[in-house]
């Protein structure tokens, strides 16, 4: 395992960050959250021993149930790792139980430490934007706890590029703490950040977490043109509540998988690995997210690490999945060639 710094900070986390959305404990029954307690400690011992140091979760994942099982998980290895969780949707029925409010965010965090069961938290993220609260508020609450000792960095995950650079720019003018990493869906199928959030990042010195790599496994070569998706797949599920978090041009994507396939060949790796080990090797990227249901899913997606795609393979892949340039941003590429 190999690891990075956690954005512009001297933080190290692992090049695979173990994602516990789908841990549910004994009682949560959902598409996504399905691993028990039990499984969630095997896991979580698995991927300590594979080198991860680096755990991603939210208090909205299962109502809070994720954080719970995690922070069980854990246990004496919590000295050992860095904790990411996230805040902004809604824990509850009440009107202040939502949202980016210095109430909310306050609250949140010592809900989110209690279930974790630490006294503090690595990384703590807003999860999305709240158009209803002043961005000022929401970034004076999260530089408070990070001067009271509960959260020791922040980022931000689901911003578009301007809410980002706005953000920044008003930590920057407040002398408050800034992100120092987004949370993005990101896969080889789905690039739509590269046209002006990696930019961002690049000027910025943000680091980059990737959610939904293999865009809700999409990009593991289960799913092929003409054929039946597979029964136990997630993402066969199209009336899913889930589902929509992992859109992907699927007539380009059927095509990525062949090239996929046959570059991976090449290194006797598996379309996810190759999909994996492409999106490590791009700008900013600190940790790819992954999710793991069992043991051999833990192990397949290790077997993204310590090898390299070749400069013609990755200049190869990346002409294939090519996304469309929107406006203006062909117009600027246009003039800088003139």
């Amino acid at each position: 395992m190999e690891y990075r710094y956690l954005g512009n900070s001297g933080l190290k986390v692992s090049e695979l960050c173990l994602g516990v959305m789908t841990f549910g404990g004994d009682t949560v029954k959902n598409e996504i959250a399905t691993v028990t307690q039990k499984d969630a400690n095997i896991i979580t011992s698995a991927a300590i021993d594979l080198g991860i140091n680096f755990f991603d979760t939210a208090d909205v994942y299962s109502g809070g149930v994720s954080e719970t099982v995690l922070g069980k998980a854990l246990g004496n290895h919590r000295k050992d790792v860095i904790i990411a969780t996230k805040v902004r949707f809604a824990m509850g029925n009440k009107p202040n139980e939502t949202g980016l409010s210095r109430y909310h965010i306050i609250k949140s965090c010592e809900d989110s430490l209690r279930r974790l069961g630490t006294d503090v938290i690595d990384l703590y993220q807003i999860h999305s934007y709240d158009a209803g609260t002043p961005l000022e508020e929401t970034l004076y609450a999260m530089d408070h706890l990070i001067q009271c000792g509960k959260v020791r960095y922040i980022g931000c995950s689901n911003l578009t590029a301007w809410q980002t650079m706005k953000a920044l720019s008003i930590s920057e003018k407040l002398n408050l703490q800034k992100f120092i990493t987004t949370q993005l869906y990101y896969s080889i199928g789905m690039r739509d950040i590269e046209n002006e959030l990696v930019p961002l990042c690049i000027d910025q010195h943000m680091g980059i977490l990737c959610w939904s790599p293999l865009s809700g496994g999409f990009f593991t070569g289960k799913f092929r043109k003409n054929s039946e998706m597979p029964s136990d797949a997630r993402r066969s599920n199209r009336q899913a509540s889930s589902f929509k978090y992992w859109p992907v041009d699927e007539e380009k994507g059927f095509e990525i998988v062949e090239h996929l396939e046959r570059i991976g060949t090449l290194y006797d790796k598996t379309i996810a690995q190759t999909a994996l080990n492409w999106l490590l090797h791009r700008p900013n990227v600190t940790s790819i997210i992954i999710g793991a249901r069992n043991i051999q899913q833990l192990n397949e997606n290790a077997g993204a690490l310590n090898w390299k795609l070749s400069a013609s393979d990755m200049e190869h892949l990346d002409t294939i999945s090519k996304p469309s340039i929107p406006y203006p941003l062909w117009h600027q590429m246009y003039s800088d060639q003139r």
